[in-house]
């Protein structure tokens, strides 16, 4: 009569054990499924990076819609609960631009500037080149400048000093600057404040180019014009501070102007091979050594003149309606509802994108679908989890800026949280140690540093609601940054051929949010 009880207690604790041991492992049990072989999907990462670059997807345009139609249809397949907001934002596109330079006093010889990047033979995107909007500066103001050329090194406050030192006058200039040091905004700002009409901003072969280029090699072509915008603003520039949803109050065009944010003068982006040619024209002193181009390029001289640039850009300004999305992980927290592990990175791009910004976006959707598994066994997040995919940034962090106005959950973060998963996750190009084992060697500084500026959409969670915040990259940037190059044969070719570096960032980037989400403090 006993033993059937002791029997029975026995059988029962047995199976409470094993079911305790089957549905409760640690939470590190997870973290490290998560950045299992068995989880990281390489080709996967390569498809959707494939797929969202087909075309260039400028935000508020058709093929950027379709790449939001994308972004949302693999969320909803990882069973992520998935939200569109929808805002209303005050967007510029080039209409009309031209760039002509008189050479002589006679005006009997000029450059007439094409200003188009070259597709080059075997061209894969030869067919949809034509969607590529024309160079231009986002937001410049429209207007005709027509002055002496003056070179002003990288546009910097210094480099205007610098001029005046040699008795250079800029006013009524229009001046020819190169990209780097500086946001292209602050360029022409600084020309603007010197007294110039009009600024030209190329992409120098010191900075960017190499003696062989793409597709032969990862260098910036001889064409490839750096795009983006000139607004130094975080935000839609017409809904400072709050949301721009629906029928929202905007200010108008003047008020806008005087905000500070929005360029006064007009500005183009031109190429390498442009920028060399008005470098040959321009006379006046030769300018400092770490003023000039590389060993084969011409003389650099500051002019002012005696070439006579003409340059003329005509903008029109739409209103776009546009998605950003959220998804939340299904397994909501029950132990602290209050507080959010957020990750995002933008969707629009200049051309297609392959790096900026769908690099992001591909290890966005990995992490997604990483995370898709660890729900099918049966792991629940402490706190949840929110993957966001805002459009708009490359025109001034728009799409993030007013959705943080409009949502101000908080995200959790300490930098000590990157070091450790560093020290756990592979390095794609050498397996023989950690990616924190070969930051050591590399002599970086492991510091996590403080973000500073408005490089990317973490501006408005740190300098609008004060909300601590990581911005993640894998290497020091890329030599067809904003060219029409930036596509999917770059990355294949160059950029990462195996897909594993976008494996291996999901999984720094997702440990973190687990260890975030799952802590107890």
């Amino acid at each position: 009569m006993i033993k059937l009880p002791i029997f029975t207690f026995i059988i029962l604790t047995t199976l409470i054990s094993f079911l305790v041991l089957i549905t409760t492992p640690p939470k590190s049990y997870y973290h490290s499924l998560f950045i299992s072989n068995s989880f990281s999907d390489n080709s996967s990462v390569a498809n959707h990076l494939y797929t969202l670059t087909k075309r260039p997807h400028v935000a508020g345009l058709q093929a950027n819609v379709d790449a939001a139609t994308y972004v949302l249809s693999i969320f909803m397949s990882c069973n992520l609960l998935s939200h569109v907001t929808y805002y209303v934002f005050v967007l510029t596109y080039p209409v009309y631009r031209s760039l002509v330079l008189t050479t002589s006093s006679n005006l009997e010889k000029t450059i007439v500037f094409d200003l188009v990047q070259e597709v080059y033979d075997g061209d894969p995107y030869v067919e949809v080149a034509h969607e590529l909007l024309p160079t231009f500066h986002a937001y410049a103001r429209s207007g005709t400048a027509v002055g002496p050329m003056v070179y002003a090194n990288y546009g910097r406050v210094e480099d205007y000093t610098t001029l005046r030192e040699m008795g250079v006058n800029v006013s009524n200039t229009v001046v020819l600057a190169r990209y780097g040091k500086i946001f292209r905004g602050d360029i022409v700002h600084n020309a603007y404040s010197a007294g110039a009409i009009g600024v030209l901003i190329f992409t120098d072969k010191k900075d960017y180019g190499g003696e062989r280029w793409f597709p032969n090699d990862k260098w910036m072509p001889l064409s490839g014009v750096q795009v983006g915008s000139v607004y130094d603003g975080i935000g839609d520039p017409t809904t400072p501070g709050w949301p721009s949803t629906g029928e929202c109050e905007r200010l108008s065009d003047e008020e806008v102007e005087n905000e500070g944010n929005v360029p006064l003068i007009p500005s183009l982006p031109i190429s390498w091979a442009d920028g060399d040619a008005i470098i040959g024209t321009i006379g006046g002193k030769v300018a400092n050594m770490d003023w000039q181009g590389g060993e084969d390029s011409p003389i650099y001289r500051v002019g002012p003149g005696p070439a006579i640039a003409n340059l003329s850009y005509e903008v029109s300004i739409y209103e776009k309606k546009t998605k950003v999305f959220k998804s939340k992980c299904l397994c909501h927290s029950r132990e602290d509802v209050s507080r959010f592990v957020i990750l995002g990175n933008h969707r629009d791009a200049w051309t297609f994108g392959a790096v900026d910004p769908n690099s992001g976006t591909v290890t966005l959707l990995e992490i997604a679908q990483r995370l898709e598994k660890l729900q099918k066994r049966r792991w629940k997040p402490r706190r949840t989890i929110v993957l966001c995919n805002w459009d708009m940034e490359e025109y001034g962090l728009i799409g993030s800026a007013e959705w943080v106005e409009e949502n101000r959950e908080n995200a959790i973060c300490k930098g000590r949280r990157l070091l450790e998963p560093a020290r756990q996750v592979q390095d794609p190009d050498n397996s023989s140690q950690t990616i924190y084992q070969s930051w050591l060697a590399s002599n970086n500084d492991t510091t996590i540093g403080r973000l500073e500026g408005a490089g990317s959409d973490y501006a408005a969670f740190v300098q609008h609601i004060v909300t601590p915040a990581l911005d993640m990259s894998f290497g020091n940037g890329y030599l067809v940054y904003h060219l029409m190059y930036d596509d999917f044969v770059w990355m294949k070719k160059f950029g990462d051929p195996m897909f594993h570096r976008h494996a291996a960032v999901a999984s720094i980037w997702g440990l973190v949010a687990l260890r975030l989400a799952d802590d107890e403090v």
